[in-house]
């Protein structure tokens, strides 16, 4: 059975069914689409899609359960919604101190939006909750789940953490050289969306809501052009492409979140 095979295999199995259904959909779109953005977004909702089906089916012939999408963490429950918006604003009000910060040092200046505040703060939280569903249910769901089912939490913990940060450095050489200082911003995240999700009983409400709010906080920030870095500091210090997670003073407040959260899961590990 497949269950019983090694979690690289019960990997590779998984995204080689997934990307043999999604290709043939896809090619077509790819061939045919003549606005690039309008391209990625059809291709990768579809993706999603795909994703969401052959993952309720994947939990039902490989494991034989019928939690369905609870077993990654998604039920639908009014303490998950709770935790997502406590997850929300502890990452838009981390986010807001930190540039407040920043400013206050000098190292930036705030300026008027580009775009109404309406549209800017409902288009960046409806964008920032999809991007943030979609990469829970993938990283902390599905692929979380796959290696806690082998591998001990420690080493679950990190494999999830380090591929998530690898996967979102798949760029062109000369771009990964240039923002290879985001790399341990990525790692760290990843380890603090893990024990988001451990310290709520494997719930993914916290998880999603943290990294919404941090999405939703850049999306704000960079697409409504708020901000205009002083230059100060190098821009390793105030993050790289005008990401504040993307630098040194980002790591810092990320590693106080996940202090926090590594100590509460740490907790919840032991309770059990």
């Amino acid at each position: 059975m497949l269950a019983d095979r090694p979690a690289p295999i019960r990997i590779a199995a998984f995204l080689g069914i997934l990307l043999g259904a999604w290709l043939p959909l896809a090619a077509p779109i790819y061939l045919l689409g003549q606005d690039d953005n309008q391209v990625t977004i059809a291709t990768m909702g579809l993706l999603f899609v795909e994703f969401l089906v052959w993952l309720g089916l994947w939990g039902r012939w490989v494991y034989g359960g019928r939690a369905g999408f609870r077993r990654y963490g998604l039920g639908w429950s009014l303490q998950n919604g709770r935790e997502y918006l406590l997850g929300l604003g502890l990452g838009v009000i981390s986010l807001a101190v930190l540039l407040g910060l920043e400013g206050w040092l000098g190292w930036l200046r705030w300026q008027e939006p580009s775009l109404p505040w309406p549209r800017l703060v409902i288009e960046g939280l409806i964008s920032a909750s999809a991007i943030a569903t979609a990469e829970e249910l993938v990283f902390r769901g599905w692929l979380l789940e796959e290696l806690s089912w082998d591998y001990r939490p420690n080493t679950a913990l990190w494999a999830n953490s380090v591929a998530f940060g690898v996967l979102h450095f798949l760029k062109p050489l000369n771009e990964i050289l240039r923002t290879w200082p985001a790399f341990p911003g990525l790692v760290l995240l990843g380890l603090t969306l893990v024990w988001a999700r451990r310290s709520r009983q494997g719930r993914l409400g916290l998880s999603i809501g943290l990294h919404a709010g941090l999405v939703w906080g850049y999306y704000v920030t960079d697409v409504g052009k708020l901000l205009t870095y002083t230059q100060q500091v190098p821009v390793w210090v105030t993050g790289i492409d005008r990401n504040p997670l993307a630098g040194l003073m980002g790591l810092i407040f990320l590693g106080a979140i996940a202090a926090v959260l590594q100590r509460q899961s740490a907790k919840s590990t032991a309770a059990k």
